[in-house]
Order: C-alpha cells, then structure tokens, then sequence
C-alpha cells in the first residue's frame, strides 16, 4: 500500500505542477499570481527541477514587478497596489525557493535584486519574510562573486551590524546572519576594513561571541569559524584597538567561555586549532591576564577553576608543538624531495607552528608575571599551586621538545629558516626566566642557537637578539662566558651588540656585555672588538646621555686591557680620528667622578669604578687617552 501511496502523491505533484505552469504562463496578471500562490502550497523546496520550470513559466520581469508593488514602487494590473504587504512576501518568498537553483541565484536579475532586499531588511526588521530575505541574500552571495560585491556595496556589513543582535540565540536568522558575514570578511580588503567596517565588525563579534559560548550544538562551530576567519584575517591587528573598547564587556569572556569548552572536548583538529587561533588572538587583545577568569559552561552547575582555561590552552599548544614539529621535521628531512605538495606543507606548517609558538610566549610571560606577584593572583583570580605546577611541567616538556627540534636541525646541517629562529626565540624567552633549565642541551646546542639565520637575512642577528636576555644572565657567571666563548657565540653576540648600537643602543643590555667583556680574553680575534670599538664611538659621539656613556666607555675600557694605540691603528679599518673619539668618551665619563655628582652618575657608579680600574691599567699604552683625560 506504501508504494501505491507514494505513487499517488507523484501523479498529483505532477498534475499540480502542469496546471500551475499554465497559470504562470498565461497573460493576466491574476493567472501568474494564482499559480505563485499555488508555487507555495505543493512544491519542495529541494526539487530543483520544478522549481527550475517553474521560474523559466513565470519570467524574470513578472517577479520583478511583483517586488517593485510590494515595495510601493509598481502596481500589478490585478490589484492597483492593493495588498502591497502580501505581494511583498509572496515575492520575497518565491524569490527564495527560486534561489535554490544555483544558475539562477547567480543570475543578473537576482544580483539585482540585492539593495531591494537590504532596503526591506532595514525598514522592516520585524517582516514576516525577514528569514526568506537572509535566505535570499545568503543564496545569492553563496553563488557568485558578483552576488557577494552586490551584498557588500548596498550596505551589506552596516545592515547586518545592526541586525545580527536581534535574531534569537541559535536561531535559524542567527546561523545566516553569520554565514553571510563569513563571507564579507573573506572577501574584504584590508583598506575597507580599516577605512569603513571597524565598528561594524567590533559589534558583530560581541554578539556572535555570545553564540560560541552559550550553544552546544553545531553553530558553536559556525560562530568559531566566524570568530576565527575575523581574527586570522590580514586586517586583525588594525581591529584589536576597536575590539577593545567594544560596548559589551562580556564579549571576551564568552569568547574564553567557548574556548575552553572546546578544548576540553573531543572535537577534530582542525577546529580544535581554530580555538587555539581565537586564544591567540584574545591574547595579542588583552593581554595574558585574559586566561585567567571565571568560566561559565551551560548546563555546568559546579564551578570551574578560573585558570582552567590556562591549564587547557597550555596542554593543547604543547601537544599542537608536538605533532607540528615532528610533521615538519619528516617533511623537511624524510619526504621525498619529489613530492609537489612538500614546499606548501611546510610553510603551511610553519605557520602553524608559529600561532602555537606565539601563545606559549604568552604564557611564559603570564608565569613570568605571575611570579612577581604575592599569592599567585593575577587580575583578582588566585592560581592554584597544583595548577602552577603543572604549567611549569607542560612549559618544560614543549621546551625540550622545540630543542629536540633544534639538535634535529643541527644533525642535518640546517641553519636557515624563520621556524628555526622561531623556535630559538621561544627557547629564550622561556630561559631568560629559567637561566637553569635544560642546561645540558643548552651547553650543547648554544653554538648552533647563535648561528641560526632567518629566510631574509645574510648572517645571524635575530636569533642572537631572542637570546640576549638569556645571555645576559648567564654571562652574569664566568662559566656562563666561558660556555659562550668556548662556542665562538661571542662573534655573533659582538655583531649583534654592534647592530643593536647602529639602531641608536635600541635593545642593549649592559650587564651581560660588560661582564663577558670583563671575565674572558679574546686575543686571537681583535678584529671583532675593534669592529665593535668603531660602533661604540659612532654611538656616543653626539649623546649627552650619562648612562649610554656610561655603558660605552666601561665596554671600550674593558676591551682596550686587550689591546695598545699601535694595534689599533695598525688595523686597516680603524682610524685615529676613531681613536679621538674613544679618547673623549673615556675622559667624558671620567669628568661625571666628583664631589658634586648627579644622581645619574651616582646611579651609574659601578660602571664608572669599572671605567676608573681599567683606565689606571692601561693608560700607559694610550697616551691619547691619558691626553684627553688630563685636559
């Protein structure tokens, strides 16, 4: 009987759909309404044929004049503009279930028919045909590019800015009001974004933040990919000033809320990764106060540990290292050299690698903070002693792995690429807070740290600079400057140092200069040094300031215990005129000794009485020094 049934209800479909094709195709405008009407009642909105036939009898230019009576702009020969509502939603309707056929929804009549659905979005937000008309817009943006510039250029991101609060949470409107934002923000420069949308897109994420944390069905993940298409976005940074002073303070709270949800469940990676993007960029917002607070779960009555969200973020960047790392090393090493697809896997790797090195910086630095504070709070939230632990633990254990990483290098006689300076930055921001940590690595492998170069540069300097905080501490030790001597890592931390000064001192630290200089002897390669001299003179030729001074003349006294005015000036590149200029900086910080001493000098006393010490050693051997100084 159930066969026989279903055959009856074809025959009838079939029968209905040939008498509405006659009424569409006859020449009273009553006719094609009636058939319309009849359109409604019988056919599916998944039988493309139909409607295909259907839109083909009934014509563009009928539905054209359809819309333009219902919005008041035409009158249709069967009712002089009488029933404009009903007209308006009979042909928003139909438009819609036409738009299910891609050709047609890609076609110029509907593309045309954008602004006068935008036009009925924003006069009548309250419309009975306001889900027919997100339908609409959302088929016809889907189906060309052109489709989604109509969109965009009538006022597409202001209208749904406005009208992306309204539709209820997890609401059918809500899912196309995100969907059709995900695709403006794909499409849209960065120029537009910075000149047109930024409020615009600072309110949509308040509220799709609000979605991402309060739904557990599948438009969590629509609002994650919304979430993370704006923030990985080539325009990110230019939003973080506008996401920061958004009206709605919850936002980032529902957006820590939604990521800690997803992390602690078993989601695919690719997602799971999207969340990981999301904290990333809360982060580079808010700064590394914002994994620590409340979380709110729906349907979780008992509360959650304010650093849960930490302790989930930490866990998933370490297994995320991890996996990429050793991916990346396989393809770097093992892969065939043949396969076309290996160069695009690993840069996409790379960045990767990159987003999860960026959030365990941050979390280093979170610690780090942390740490100089009473109680292990941060932003009013205590962090438990357990939890802190196992930060500690997971901060080791990516460390030893992004090592690992780096001896792998090392072995296959690797020194070039952005993720090897990526992973050596990480290795010393972390050391920098723990000088002790993996200490037998870092004896092995710190020659190499300080040799490594970025895809653009001709001899190391950024990798040297992501170490210098570390080395500053460990030079504040003899060991620690007989380690980096005996690696040779001092050349490049001279030609570091002589960089850093040729950008006017940014970024030089005077500690672990001054103490390598002191503690260890480098005879055998002056022409380092005297490079070095050459950039302190330029650097504190025109400078009045103390400290700089300071700093330079107790590295240049330090290195001229090694060296007399004939090996200078027997060296090809170093002048006397250099030699004067040395001269004055030693007799300038000199002068700063005295009775009535600033409190800068004073401040600066440990330099000076190093810059005193080395003078009455060598003075004999420059007498231009001793000249000036006595003038």
């Amino acid at each position: 009987m159930e066969p026989q049934s279903q055959q009856q209800q074809q025959v009838e479909q079939s029968v209905s759909l040939q008498d509405c094709l006659k009424l569409l195709k006859g020449e009273r405008d009553e006719q094609r309404l009636a058939g319309l009407l009849l359109v409604t009642k019988f056919c599916k909105s998944d039988d493309l044929v139909s409607l295909r036939a259907i839109y083909d009898a009934v014509g563009p230019r009928f539905l054209d004049r359809l819309l333009r009576t219902g919005l008041g702009n035409g009158v249709l020969s069967s009712g002089s503009g009488e029933n404009r509502d009903a007209y308006l939603q009979l042909s928003i309707t139909v438009l819609s279930a036409f738009c299910r056929v891609s050709e047609i929804a890609s076609s110029e009549e509907m593309i045309s028919k954008i602004p006068m659905i935008i036009d009925v979005m924003s006069k009548e937000s309250g419309s009975p045909v306001l889900e027919e008309c997100y339908q609409f817009l959302y088929l016809v943006s889907a189906a060309s590019e052109d489709g989604l510039a109509a969109l965009y250029e009538s006022g597409g991101m202001k209208l749904l800015s406005c009208h992306i609060s309204t539709p209820p949470d997890g609401s059918h409107l809500m899912e196309l009001a995100m969907k059709l934002v995900q695709f403006m923000v794909r499409k849209l420069s960065r120029g537009t974004i910075e000149n047109d949308h930024l409020s615009e897109l600072s309110i949509i994420v308040a509220t799709v933040a609000r979605q991402f944390a309060l739904l557990q069905n599948a438009m969590k993940f629509e609002a994650l990919h919304l979430l993370s298409a704006i923030f990985s976005s080539e325009y990110s940074t230019s939003l973080h000033d506008a996401f920061r002073v958004i009206p709605n303070g919850n936002w980032s709270n529902h957006i820590r809320d939604g990521v800690a949800a997803i992390l602690q469940n078993r989601v695919a990676p690719a997602e799971r990764f999207e969340a990981l993007i999301l904290a990333e960029s809360m982060l580079s917002i808010m700064r590394e106060g914002w994994l620590i607070g409340q979380i709110n779960l729906p349907n979780v009555q008992d509360p959650i540990p304010a650093d849960r969200c930490l302790l989930l973020v930490l866990e998933s960047s370490r297994v995320e290292v991890a996996v990429l790392l050793n991916e990346l090393a396989y393809s770097k090493y093992e892969a065939s050299k043949s396969s076309s697809s290996t160069a695009e896997t690993i840069i996409l790797k790379q960045q990767k690698v990159t987003i999860v090195f960026s959030l365990v910086e941050k979390i280093i630095n979170l610690i780090s903070n942390i740490g100089e504070t009473e109680g292990n709070s941060i932003a009013g939230h205590l962090i438990s002693e357990s939890a802190f632990i196992k930060v500690i633990k997971g901060l080791n254990e990516t460390i030893g792995v992004v090592l690992d990483y780096l001896q792998d290098a090392k072995e296959h006689g690797q020194k070039r690429g952005n993720d090897l300076v990526a992973s050596v930055r990480l290795v010393g921001s972390y050391l920098a807070e723990t000088p002790m940590a993996c200490k037998d690595k870092i004896t092995e492998l710190l020659g190499y740290m300080l040799s490594v170069e970025g895809e653009d540069e001709s001899n190391p300097f950024y990798s040297v600079y992501f170490l210098l905080p570390m080395l500053c501490q460990m030079t504040m030790k003899i060991e620690g400057c007989k380690l980096l001597a005996s690696s040779e890592g001092y050349k490049a931390f001279v030609d570091c140092l002589i960089k850093l000064i040729g950008q006017k001192g940014h970024g030089v630290e005077n500690n672990g200069c001054i103490f390598l200089a002191e503690q260890f002897r480098f005879p055998e390669d002056e022409s380092t040094f005297f490079n070095l001299l050459k950039a302190l003179a330029l650097w504190t030729e025109n400078t009045n300031d103390l400290s700089v001074i300071m700093m330079a003349s107790s590295i240049c006294t330090l290195v001229f215990d090694f060296t007399s005015k004939d090996a200078l000036l027997n060296h090809p590149d170093f002048s006397s005129s250099c030699l004067n200029s040395l001269s004055q900086l030693i007799a300038r910080s000199l002068a700063s000794w005295g009775q009535d001493m600033s409190d800068v000098a004073k401040a600066e006393m440990d330099l000076l009485e190093i810059v005193t010490a080395g003078y009455s050693r060598w003075a004999t051997r420059f007498p231009q020094v001793r000249k000036a100084v006595e003038r």
